[in-house]
């Protein structure tokens, strides 16, 4: 978190489960981040962060500008290490 602070950077999940099941698991995984509600994929479908089948999140790390602007999208698990050399571009945006 370090690293993302230090690049004035938010970083956040989101997924379908609910406020309880997100708190629950943050709580077990100790996450110093939040997770957002998506309850019906509205915001999964609207980025593209479905599988083929349409009907489970496909797992997607989008760095979004100060601007607004999607500076980057992947697919996955990237480490944290894997995006600072885009986090560190966006501060030149």
């Amino acid at each position: 978190m370090a690293e993302f602070d230090a690049l004035d950077t938010v970083p956040f999940g989101i997924n379908y489960a609910d406020a309880e099941s997100h708190q629950a698991f943050i709580d077990a995984y100790e996450f110093p981040f939040d997770l957002l509600v998506d309850p019906d994929n509205a915001t999964a479908r609207a980025w593209g962060a479905m599988n083929a089948d349409g009907e489970r999140i496909r797992r997607t790390v989008f760095i979004i500008g100060k601007d607004g602007r999607v500076l980057h999208r992947e697919h996955g698990s990237p480490e944290p290490p894997e995006l600072y050399p885009y986090l560190r571009d966006a501060q030149d945006e």
